[in-house]
């Protein structure tokens, strides 16, 4: 499974929400600017975001966008759901093998379980231990 731009920009965007959480509004300009991405797409990422209630929008010169719900109660999966749909490696039909079905959906189940496990609270307090297998090859 691929997470496509709109996943990862849309985390980028909440992520970004959540550390200023309690702070008021966070203008997607400002995200956009930071993270280096165009503004435009910030807003079309926005919109399903807050359609399925997980960010308000505040008007006004000081406007922006909150959180609707504490950055605890948000997973990864929740984001990543609303940008890209289900979460599925294959689309996999009732004729595939059934040794190869039971395999797309323990993938599936795996990949579920990490990002429903994931909130934005884990995200922002990640503390990079340096023990990531970092691999260089050479030819």
């Amino acid at each position: 499974m691929k997470i496509s731009t709109k996943g990862r920009y849309g985390l980028t965007i909440m992520m970004e929400l959540a550390t200023r959480y309690g702070e008021g509004p966070t203008s997607l300009k400002s995200i956009a600017e930071k993270h280096q991405l165009s503004e435009h797409y910030l807003e079309q990422l926005v919109a399903p975001l807050r359609n399925a209630g997980m960010v308000k929008s505040i008007r006004g010169a000081y406007g922006g966008y909150i959180l609707s719900k504490v950055p605890e109660d948000i997973s990864a999966g929740d984001v990543i759901r609303v940008l890209e749909g289900p979460i599925s490696p294959v689309d996999f039909t009732e004729e595939d093998d059934p040794a190869k079905r039971d395999l797309w959906v323990r993938i599936r189940d795996s990949i579920a379980e990490v990002l429903d496990s994931t909130t934005l609270q884990d995200l922002i307090n990640f503390k990079d231990d340096g023990l990531t297998d970092n691999y260089m090859f050479y030819i």
